[in-house]
């Protein structure tokens, strides 16, 4: 992509485009997270025939594996205690080496306790990974550049996970869950240690603050994180359950669905860092949440199965979105909060993943529509208290 497509900041310099990709910190990024999506993409793509076939679970049995799956984003907090003993970049490299570990010895273990065991161990270093990704972009790129950085992850994110679940595809006709497994993790383990020989970090970045950070001047992003939390465990738990149950899509639908969303974000995802950057995090976030209003409205109500489907699409993209929430921390936040900040934002955030599924199974008992009526409502709260958002004005291009 010519630089002439980037809006000024990114076209001029040491914010340019050029010198953004030329930052350690990065490539450095770039890479670790080919290895975090290609691991989650490989654990999911695999999980459910592997613990069926082989594991002989049932379906409490995953329900019990997912729940236990979201425990370590719930306890992304405590990373901030690791950062007094490790580097937050080596941290990001160690996270990425437990996530290898879980994934690769997942086919040992083909017993409940065994696979519960293992995905422990593959989400820690998935969500404390993502963690200090988050707060390694903030610190790293300003806040002219951030926002089209984390564009840029999304985006590689979204390519990542399609020729990892391509490769799984491929593989399974050749080999055993064991071997898939077993070599997904060696690769991930493999990208890990040469992240550990890098040295990707900047001596004037503001030192991170060791402890628990929690100001009432935070209170509007810590809502807003909570809130985001909610409306994609609603998305998470509920989406797809809907396109299965009510519309009775198969496996191959699904997974076209799928690689049709990750097409669309690769090429989006970058689009949405810039409008940040050109509109500010208020009107791309009022954006998102007006249309969220009628995209969960719709889910309620809706007939048809294609129209389901663009919805389904529609709200996937829209999820991309929330990157302004971090922007918008950036924005006003001690640049020495930005690691604690993160890790409590993940923590919130990730509350509504052990409430949302529960209580939205059994309001989905009563009836299916009261979980996306409950998305809207969300939604309502969100758009009304995004208009309280108040950040320096973005540059005119």
């Amino acid at each position: 992509m010519k630089s002439s497509n980037f809006p000024i900041h990114l076209r001029k310099g040491k914010g340019s485009v050029q010198s953004v990709k030329q930052n350690p910190m990065y490539r450095y990024l770039m890479v670790l997270t080919i290895a975090s999506m290609a691991g989650l993409q490989t654990w999911r793509t695999l999980f459910n025939n592997f613990a069926v076939e082989v594991g002989h679970l049932q379906g409490s049995h995953i329900g019990i594996i997912q729940g236990v799956r979201e425990i370590p984003g719930f306890l992304a907090l405590l990373a901030i205690f690791l950062l007094r003993f490790i580097p937050e970049h080596k941290l990001s490299a160690l996270s990425i080496m437990i996530l290898g570990l879980g994934v690769g010895l997942t086919g040992f273990f083909p017993s409940f306790v065994g696979i519960m065991f293992t995905t422990l161990i593959m989400s820690f270093g998935f969500h404390y990974y993502e963690t200090t990704n988050q707060s390694l972009t903030l610190q790293y790129f300003d806040k002219q550049t951030s926002p089209w950085v984390f564009g840029k992850i999304r985006s590689i994110g979204s390519a990542t996970n399609i020729l990892a679940g391509v490769a799984v595809l491929g593989l399974s006709l050749l080999l055993t869950y064991r071997q898939m497994f077993l070599i997904g993790g060696l690769v991930i383990i493999g990208i890990a240690l040469w992240a550990f020989l890098q040295h990707p970090t900047d001596k004037n970045i503001p030192v991170q603050r060791k402890r628990m950070v929690i100001w009432k001047r935070y209170w509007l992003y810590y809502t807003l994180t909570f809130l985001a939390g909610a409306r994609r465990q609603i998305f998470v738990a509920f989406a797809v359950f809907l396109l299965v149950k009510r519309f009775h899509f198969s496996v191959q639908e699904v997974t076209i669905l799928f690689i049709v969303n990750n097409i669309i974000n690769y090429f989006l995802s970058p689009l949405i860092g810039k409008a940040i950057i050109r509109f500010g995090e208020r009107k791309v976030l009022s954006t998102e949440y007006f249309s969220l209003i009628f995209i969960f409205t719709a889910y309620a109500f809706v007939r048809e199965k294609s129209v389901v489907a663009l919805l389904y699409i529609l709200d996937h993209i829209f999820f991309n979105f929330s990157m302004a929430i971090r922007t918008y921390f950036q924005k006003i936040g001690d640049p020495q909060d930005i690691a604690p900040s993160m890790a409590f934002g993940f923590t919130v955030n990730h509350i509504a993943a052990v409430v949302i599924p529960a209580v939205g199974g059994l309001l989905w008992m009563i009836d299916y529509k009261i979980p996306f009526l409950g998305g809207a409502i969300l939604s309502i709260c969100s758009l009304i208290l995004i208009q309280f958002i108040r950040t320096p004005r973005p540059v005119a291009e």
